[in-house]
């Protein structure tokens, strides 16, 4: 058994039979180079995109190109991409197998890819059997994409509004109540703006109690009416008028964070920079004939080379 594969013997044997493996060879070039062409194996024209992430936001520890990844091989995209080329009927799946999605999605992952480039692009590749489709399908992708994203970013932004929205109309009653009450001791005790009439009532209260007019005089009546009136609703009054202003305050930051979220939702904006864009190519990239005609041709020769010494080595038993 040491001597089957001898390489002086091999050598040989190559040497001996050197007609049969040219004619062999050159059989297995002529089969391998009929049966790789396009009446046996449909060609495949390929399209390529390089794309950039922009204005996303983070949602994890994953870069913004890995984001980018996720969403663009999200099933979401890729069975809109079915509906929208109709690849059931491209690849020849019936939509009634019990096993459609598996299929589809396996044929798919074959004739698209993506992968992060080193420059953090997003490079994107489809093979179909027309050149012009493969190339609609890229863009697709990209248009998909941006879709997507931006539903993404809508809802979250529609979420905030409706958020917003009921805090504005929660602030809102919660002032007109507040307006309601000052309006209603403002017209009972006259009490307008308790820090500027505290001082002022006072030292009107006190002067005319020095001069001598005494309770008598219909001036110092009204500033003791009004005396009283701080004093016993003062405080009450105080309170809502710094609610009130405290609300207001509140109402205009709740208002401008509204006019933000609103913003933000009625936007339109990408969420990719096209660096590369994709193009209908004028060859083919599938099947790779010479290589083909190549393994072919190598596997043919090697396997009548292993039948040959099985052959010779039989004879010297």
């Amino acid at each position: 058994m040491n001597n089957f594969f001898n390489t002086q013997r091999i050598l040989d044997l190559i040497w001996k039979r050197k007609f049969h493996f040219i004619i062999i060879g050159a059989i297995a070039i002529v089969l391998s180079g009929i049966f790789s062409g396009p009446t046996f194996i449909r060609p495949k024209f390929k399209s390529m995109a390089r794309i950039y992430p922009t204005n996303l936001s983070e949602l994890s520890e994953e870069s913004n190109t890995e984001q980018m990844l996720e969403i663009i091989n999200s099933n979401d995209i890729k069975f809109r991409m079915f509906d929208a080329f109709r690849l059931d009927t491209v690849y020849g799946i019936d939509k009634a197998s019990p096993h459609y999605i598996s299929y589809m999605l396996d044929i798919y992952g074959e004739n698209v890819t993506t992968r992060k480039t080193e420059f953090e692009t997003v490079e994107i590749k489809v093979l179909d059997y027309l050149p012009q489709r493969a190339a609609d399908m890229c863009d697709s992708i990209i248009h998909f994409y941006n879709k997507k994203v931006g539903e993404i970013h809508k809802a979250k932004d529609l979420e905030m509004v409706v958020i917003s929205n009921k805090l504005l109309t929660k602030k809102h009653e919660e002032i007109d109540s507040l307006t309601s009450q000052l309006n209603t001791i403002r017209k009972e005790s006259g009490i307008i703006n308790f820090n500027e009439q505290v001082p002022e009532v006072t030292r009107g209260y006190m002067s005319a109690l020095a001069t001598g007019k005494g309770s008598s005089s219909s001036d110092t009546k009204k500033i003791k009416k009004l005396y009283d009136s701080l004093t016993e609703k003062g405080t009450e009054a105080l309170w809502i008028e710094k609610q009130f202003n405290s609300s207001i305050r509140q109402l205009d930051s709740l208002k401008r964070m509204h006019d933000i979220y609103q913003a933000e939702y009625e936007k339109n904006i990408t969420y990719s920079h096209i660096v590369e864009n994709p193009f209908p190519a004028d060859k083919k990239s599938y099947p790779v004939r010479w290589l083909i005609v190549a393994f072919a041709t190598i596997s043919a020769i090697f396997m009548a080379l292993l039948v040959f010494l099985v052959l010779d080595y039989r004879k010297e038993e």
